[in-house]
């Protein structure tokens, strides 16, 4: 049986004509789902009940098990879920100043290895479906309360732009005034740099914002990090980046995870600069790297990262540095799912 959450507002409309009900229905049923969080049929007491009937004959609305919730000083939570089948995908609720931000997987584990990544660390297994992905919203939005829900990330396990039909529609459904209402510039898409992905974006005409994970200046050192630069290097992602930003007239952020001894020294910091020399819309957010012990990755000592920091603002690059959050309880993309499943 269908889970309804697998349909777009327009797709739902169609559906509810063919019991013979009104397309506004379709509004009602995602304003109790996405606004209330009511996941029964039963309880959607302003729609007939003929219609209520029908809907629990052919459609499921199903929820996310949480098995595992993780609470940081900085108020930073990391939800684990259990899905239908037994695998296991992790989200996070980050909240800050004037905004609270939620972050969601897309795929269960990552394909892409790397090296840096405890995401990939058990292996890819599958795609998430959108219901999968609106669940862990749902569940990050009631997380967040009494805050309010502010922007949403597809940044968590797995590579979105790879599952990218599945992602596109949760936007769609994230973004729509009847569901989540976040504005498309409060929603991110991460990507370790598919390019073809990119140009499919682009040309989707969102104003979604793009953050492509860079982490080198180099081809040499990208592909050791990110072996998915060998298919996809440097030069050609840069252009594709681009024309993202000149087609849709938004920017771009270049995430920059900092490791001690491979790629936070000066030099690297200038050709960094030197590869967006002149982009005004390009932006880089540095990241001190998330320590994991079982991929001996450690972040550089504090004055190395802000010389790194200072080199680039010289050169007149858009640069920010994240704070870290929620180190105490391992908030790092996959690091809650791999010690769960290690017991």
């Amino acid at each position: 049986m269908q889970d309804i959450k697998e349909l777009t507002l327009q797709e739902l409309e169609g559906k509810l004509v063919t019991f013979g009900a009104k397309p506004y229905h379709a509004r009602q049923i995602f304003s109790w789902i996405y606004k209330k969080a009511v996941l029964d049929f039963g309880l959607m007491s302003d729609l007939p009940q003929g219609l209520r009937e029908e809907l629990k004959e052919n459609f499921s609305v199903t929820g996310a098990q949480i098995v595992k919730k993780a609470l940081a000083g900085d108020g930073t939570q990391k939800l684990l879920f259990k899905l239908q089948d037994g695998n296991f995908v992790e989200a996070v609720i980050i909240p800050a100043e004037g905004r609270v931000t939620g972050c969601v997987s897309t795929q269960v584990g990552c394909k892409f290895g790397c090296r840096f990544c405890a995401s990939g660390i058990t292996g890819y297994k599958r795609d998430l479906s959108a219901s999968e992905m609106l669940d862990e919203a749902l569940q990050l939005k009631k997380g967040a309360l009494p805050l309010k829900l502010t922007h949403l990330v597809f940044m968590g396990t797995g590579e979105p732009l790879d599952n990218y039909a599945e992602v596109l529609k949760a936007v769609k459904i994230i973004n729509s005034p009847s569901g989540f209402n976040i504005g498309a510039r409060r929603i991110t898409i991460s990507t370790s740099g598919l390019i073809p992905g990119i140009r499919r974006l682009a040309s989707e005409g969102l104003q979604v914002e793009l953050a492509v994970s860079l982490h080198a200046p180099n081809d040499a050192l990208r592909s050791a990090l990110m072996p998915v630069n060998k298919k996809y290097p440097l030069k050609e992602l840069i252009r594709a980046c681009k024309e993202y930003s000149a087609g849709t007239n938004r920017q771009v952020t270049f995430e920059y995870a900092l490791i001690k001894g491979l790629n936070a020294d000066l030099e690297k910091a200038k050709e960094l600069s030197a590869l967006l020399a002149g982009w005004k819309l390009a932006k880089v957010n540095l990241i001190p790297a998330n320590p994991v012990k079982e991929l001996k990755i450690e972040p550089p000592e504090r004055r190395e990262i802000l010389a790194f920091k200072l080199y680039l603002e010289k050169q007149g690059v858009n640069v920010t540095l994240r704070r870290s959050r929620g180190e105490d309880i391992h908030a790092a993309c996959g690091q809650l799912r791999l010690q769960y499943e290690k017991k």
